[in-house]
Order: C-alpha cells, then sequence, then structure tokens
C-alpha cells in the first residue's frame, strides 16, 4: 500500500475531493463535542487534509500528521506554517503507531481503514495510545461504495474480484467494541460523484493511490477489450451527461475506557 501511497502523492491532493468533503463532514462532527484536547493524531493523514482543519479547530492543540507514505507527508508540509507550529508529521503504520500508550486526546482517521485488509489491529493501537476518556472519531467506506463498478464488472468477469470489499457499517462498529471502545454511534451517508466517463473515474481512484485489496483476488492485468466491455456496461448508469460513482461513507466515534463521559450536544449531519 505504501508504494502505491508515494507514486500517488504528486496528484493525490487534485483527486482528492472525497477525502476532503469528509474530513470538512469529520470536523463538524466534532464541534458540538465540548473538549480542548492537547494532544491530536491524524491517523492515516496523507498530505494533512484534516490536520489543517484540526489545528483550525483545537488552534492550542499539538496535532500529529501521521501516514506510512513519507512522499504524502512531505507534500503536506508545504502548506504548514513554519514558524512557532505545534503541527507535527510521522511516518508510520496504523498498525504499530510509534506513540506511547495513553498518549494522545483525540485521534481522528479519515478513510484510512479501508486500507487495512482487517480494522481490528488498527483500532487496537488507536484504544492503546488514547488517554482513558479520549476519543475516537473516524470514517471509512461502506460495501455499496462502487456498486456500480461492481456489477459494471460482473458483466465481464464474474470470477475475479475488481473492486475492494469495503466493511460494514455494524461489522466496523462491532469491531471497535472488540478493541476495548465504549459508546460506539455509527452513521453513514451517501455520496455521489459525478464523472464523463470510467477513466475519469479509475484515474482518480488511481491518483488517490486507491487499489483492489480484497484478500484472495486473482492477480492479472486488465486487458483492453476487458476494459471496453466495462466502460460499455458502465454506460447504462450514464444520468444526462455524466456517470455516478457511488461511495457510502461510513461515520463512528467512540470513547476510550473508562469513558469520563464529556457532555454532547446532539450531533449535527453533513448537508
Amino acid at each position: 500500500m505504501r508504494g502505491l501511497a508515494d507514486r500517488a502523492a504528486r496528484h493525490y491532493d487534485s483527486a482528492a475531493w472525497l477525502p476532503r468533503q469528509v474530513a470538512i463532514a469529520l470536523v463538524e462532527h466534532l464541534q458540538p463535542v465540548r473538549m480542548q484536547p492537547a494532544r491530536i493524531l491524524d491517523a492515516g493523514a496523507g498530505t494533512g487534509i484534516c490536520s489543517r482543519l484540526l489545528a483550525r479547530l483545537y488552534p492550542s492543540a499539538r496535532v500529529i500528521a501521521l501516514d506510512s507514505s513519507k512522499r504524502m507527508l512531505d507534500r503536506g508540509r508545504g502548506r504548514w506554517p513554519q514558524w512557532f507550529s505545534k503541527r507535527t508529521a510521522a511516518c508510520g503504520d496504523a498498525e504499530c503507531l510509534p506513540l506511547a500508550d495513553s498518549s494522545i486526546d483525540l485521534l481522528v482517521s479519515n478513510l484510512m481503514l479501508p486500507s487495512c485488509p482487517f480494522p481490528d489491529k488498527a483500532l487496537a493501537e488507536f484504544h492503546r495510545v488514547l488517554a482513558p476518556g479520549g476519543l475516537l472519531m473516524l470514517s471509512s467506506l461502506g460495501p455499496d461504495t462502487l456498486w456500480e463498478l461492481r456489477k459494471s464488472w460482473l458483466t465481464v468477469d464474474a470470477d475475479k474480484v475488481h473492486v475492494h470489499a469495503f466493511f460494514d457499517m455494524h461489522d466496523l462498529g462491532d469491531a471497535m467494541l472488540r478493541a476495548g471502545f465504549q459508546d460506539v454511534v455509527m452513521d453513514a451517508e451517501r455520496v455521489t460523484g459525478n464523472y464523463p466517463n470510467l477513466r475519469a473515474l479509475t484515474t482518480e481512484l488511481k491518483n488517490l493511490g486507491a487499489t483492489n485489496a480484497a484478500l484472495g483476488c486473482r492477480k492479472g492485468l486488465t486487458t483492453g477489450a476487458q476494459f471496453a466491455q466495462v466502460t460499455q456496461a458502465y454506460e447504462a448508469f450514464r444520468n444526462a451527461s455524466y456517470l455516478p460513482a457511488s461511495f457510502e461513507v461510513v461515520f463512528g466515534h467512540a470513547w476510550r475506557a473508562p469513558s469520563q463521559r464529556l457532555e454532547v450536544d446532539p450531533p449535527s449531519m453533513p448537508a
């Protein structure tokens, strides 16, 4: 995964409309929470889209942007203030965080979990580094993501997995409970992207460093004839002059036990 992210770093920001939109929604979810964290971790920070929003929301906090791709972090550093900044970057794996136990007050993870074959290891690490009473706020992608692309591929090659098998919202919530989190709250909404053609969608996914990480998929290159067939099948979904691509965005938050219940206003859903 790291190699894909390194190669995607150059074009990531130009393709990152969905990570940017979801990051804004995550921060909106945080605004009703009455807490002032001193130490914040952005796990899977990429080029720092969410880190910058967190630094604005919590100007007194130290924000650590962590990603497994050094090139992604390097792209983000150019957008940080050079003097008196409390933002730092760390290169590391979410399944083995280079942080001490109970060292973080707020941990935010924006669309990183789909890159993990199993979420349990990363969630266990999130729980380990959060201080008692600390908050986890995350986003992921659900199984209805890219269903149009998945259905189009079935008309061409039904035996091969071409689209990542994303985790169901309820399964992800259960994984958070297994990791030791309390008061788990999950929600989901659908976001639709519009593309002039299938090539534009697949190019965007490549620029985001996305890949088919489903276990058990057969390796092999897609031929030109296969792609042409998929393109033709996808045309059945065309709406006016655009092809839609669905993204099921999953939101979740939970507290590190023992949870010192902070007062939380009713959450506001993103528009």
